[in-house]
């Protein structure tokens, strides 16, 4: 039985059997523009892939993983690579292994060895040029009593390696060099760093909101009609109403919510044709959502002015976009002892705030701060919000800029925002998610950005379209940040500091 199980595993195994790639690079653009709107940095790679094959008639496989937040499009997007390349498409969801053996295989003189999941596969694909998914390659169990299951992948994403991939079932060695694998993952500090450093990373941002509109009226709105029997009816859900179910019930950088309560009002308009016979909505406008999907879930944080001194608009990262945050400041009287810090913050978070304390302590006199302000009053730094933790070093400048303000009582220049990290002797350090942390400003309504001057490279990297009607202002010290962000006037009504 042992041996008739071998047997017919090393028959069915694809040795040598592969499609032929359709190396018609307008072919492929089109269906991957067909499939996926915007994406251009992953569509691009796959493009470049087809061209050096078709140039050289052969080549060993790319292994690329894409990474970005939940509902992109990562794993959808290797069905459109498959279909582009007129290869076999294979997917392998690794979340939550933690046994070696199922990447691998066991030994087969164990009673009910089998082969590992890789080699079980391909033989179910008939062929050995697959495009193969990895997904979820951050959620893969590591170093448990049955082997470590990501050191196991390490040779199967080696292209130095992998043609001559050893399974223990098997027991001789298979060339895996013409698979093209695509892995997937949500975060890439989950990944050891030995298996990240084995594949291409591109980067799957979150869409914005007028890409998530196009996206919905191309491939939800239709896709959502039919699944929901009402195909054959005449009915669209509006420009506006889209936009408005994506700022108002979803909060997202994908687009899976969105789908979910386009789905929702299709069901409801099902319901009412099965009821009554008729449909009396034939396009669904913003006023019909309240009836069709309930009260608003969310709303957008939105500038609030700067009438009090001491409160500074800061930009965050979230692993659902980007996100304002206001950093608000109180002086009450006291000894003047500590720094309170409220808001549910990380370590790092309440480091940048003590930094940037001693930051404005040492430069007083330069901001023409009386030094004895520190002795007779308690300073309160607070991140609204409470419950939600927040962590992180990019709201170094926006804290310290916050405290120039209260201990000056000086008024912040109008729809502005800032990020960047604090040294202790002043330096503006660049941050992480630039792109999001633009959009969300852009939803507030700010104007106006300050930023490191290091992370001028990532706004050059983003598309006109993304930056239009901002100005940034790139910064080296935080002198500069509270030159631009402070102005000479003070707020109305300022507390009097030095009586």
């Amino acid at each position: 039985h042992v041996q008739l199980n071998y047997l017919q595993l090393f028959v069915s195994l694809p040795w040598g059997d592969h499609t032929e790639d359709n190396l018609d690079i307008n072919n492929a653009r089109k269906i991957l523009d067909r499939d996926h709107y915007g994406l251009e940095k992953v569509k691009e790679r796959i493009l470049e892939h087809l061209a050096v094959i078709k140039m050289r008639g052969d080549l060993k496989s790319p292994i690329i993983c894409l990474y970005g937040p939940p509902g992109v499009g990562k794993t959808s997007l290797g069905k459109s690579i498959a279909d582009a390349l007129k290869r076999k498409y294979v997917r392998m969801s690794l979340g939550g292994i933690h046994d070696e053996s199922e990447i691998r295989g066991h030994r087969k003189t164990y009673i009910g060895a089998m082969p590992g999941r890789i080699l079980k596969n391909l033989a179910k694909a008939g062929t050995d040029n697959p495009v193969f998914i990895l997904d979820e390659i951050d959620k893969v169990g590591q170093g448990s009593m049955h082997g470590d299951p990501s050191s196991a992948l390490l040779e199967v994403l080696d292209p130095e390696q992998n043609n001559s991939f050893h399974d223990n079932f098997l027991d001789v060695d298979y060339d895996l060099s013409k698979v093209m694998f695509i892995a997937t993952a949500n975060n890439l500090a989950n990944i050891p760093t030995p298996l990240l450093d084995r594949m291409e990373l591109i980067e799957v941002s979150g869409y914005l909101t007028e890409e998530k509109i196009e996206i919905a009226k191309r491939h939800l709105v239709p896709k959502e009609k039919k699944a929901n029997g009402i195909g054959g009816e005449k009915v669209t859900i509006n420009k506006a109403a889209i936009e408005a179910i994506i700022e108002g019930y979803t909060r997202e950088s994908g687009v899976r919510t969105l789908e979910k309560k386009i789905g929702k009002i299709f069901r409801r308009l099902a319901c009412r044709i099965a009821t009554d016979g008729k449909l009396n909505i034939t396009t669904v406008k913003p006023t019909d959502l309240t009836e069709l999907l309930g009260v608003k879930e969310f709303s957008r944080d939105k500038y609030q002015g700067n009438d009090y001194a001491g409160v500074v608009t800061g930009l965050a990262w979230t692993a659902v976009g980007g996100e304002i945050l206001f950093i608000e400041t109180s002086l009450s009287r006291g000894k003047g002892e500590k720094l309170t810090l409220t808001g549910n913050l990380g370590d790092v978070m309440k480091e940048s705030a003590m930094l940037a304390l001693e930051y404005i302590k040492s430069h007083a006199s330069e901001l023409n701060i009386p030094y004895e302000i520190f002795d007779k009053w308690n300073i309160h730094l607070h991140v609204p919000e409470g419950a939600i933790p927040k962590d992180g070093p990019s709201a170094g400048i926006t804290m310290a800029t916050a405290l120039a303000s209260a201990l000056t009582q000086r008024k912040v220049k109008e729809n502005i925002a800032m990020t960047g990290e604090i040294t202790l002797r002043g330096k503006v350090l660049p941050v992480g998610g630039i792109k999001e942390k633009i959009l969300a400003a852009k939803r507030a309504g700010i104007n106006e950005i300050i930023i490191c001057h290091e992370n001028k490279r990532n706004i050059e990297a983003i598309p006109e379209m993304y930056i239009k009607g901002l100005t940034f202002h790139y910064v080296k010290d935080i002198k500069e940040v509270i030159d631009i962000a402070l102005l000479k006037e003070k707020v109305k009504n300022p507390i009097n500091l030095i009586s």
